[in-house]
């Protein structure tokens, strides 16, 4: 499943890639760039009552303005000794003027074994460009659990960007 899923992932990316018309002339978080993105935790801190837990992501979005990108997200989350959990997710970031830093705020809907559990999350990350397009961005992040706290998670969040502009 784990290999479905990632693959699922690198395919989604490739074909984001492939469809793209890139220009050069716009801002790195200019207004009208669509990002595709993919990210895995399972680093955290210290959350989840200290079981194993790892978290693949898939993220899309569109910069409505310059420096604020809307976000929705596809997740699967394994955690040791229970079944994995999907998620599906809104959010937004803004970038703080060009630098890569960004602020992070969103939602989360998991469905835990037919019991809904709405989480509220906030994050700080930087995107860090390989090219002009590529990123690594490591981020932390916070999820907080309205139904329990003890499956509010934090930790350390490691994901690739890729920032296009379709004409």
């Amino acid at each position: 499943m784990k290999k479905k899923i990632l693959t699922l992932l690198v395919g989604l990316m490739a074909t984001a890639a492939t469809h793209a018309q890139f220009t050069y002339d716009t801002p790195p978080f200019g207004q009208g760039k669509v990002y595709v993105g993919a990210s895995m935790s399972g680093f955290d801190i210290g959350s989840m009552n200290s079981n194993f837990h790892i978290d693949l992501s898939a993220k899309g979005g569109y910069m409505v303005m310059d420096n604020l990108l809307a976000l929705g997200e596809l997740s699967y989350n394994y955690v040791e000794h229970t079944d994995g959990v999907i998620s599906l997710g809104a959010g937004a970031r803004y970038y703080i003027e060009q630098n890569g830093i960004f602020l992070g705020a969103g939602f989360k809907l998991y469905d835990m074994t037919n019991n809904l559990d709405f989480q509220p999350n906030i994050s700080v990350g930087y995107s860090y460009f390989l090219n002009r397009t590529v990123t690594i961005e490591p981020e932390l992040y916070f999820d907080f659990s309205t139904k329990d706290f003890d499956n509010s998670r934090y930790g350390l969040r490691i994901g690739i960007g890729i920032y296009l502009f379709k004409e």
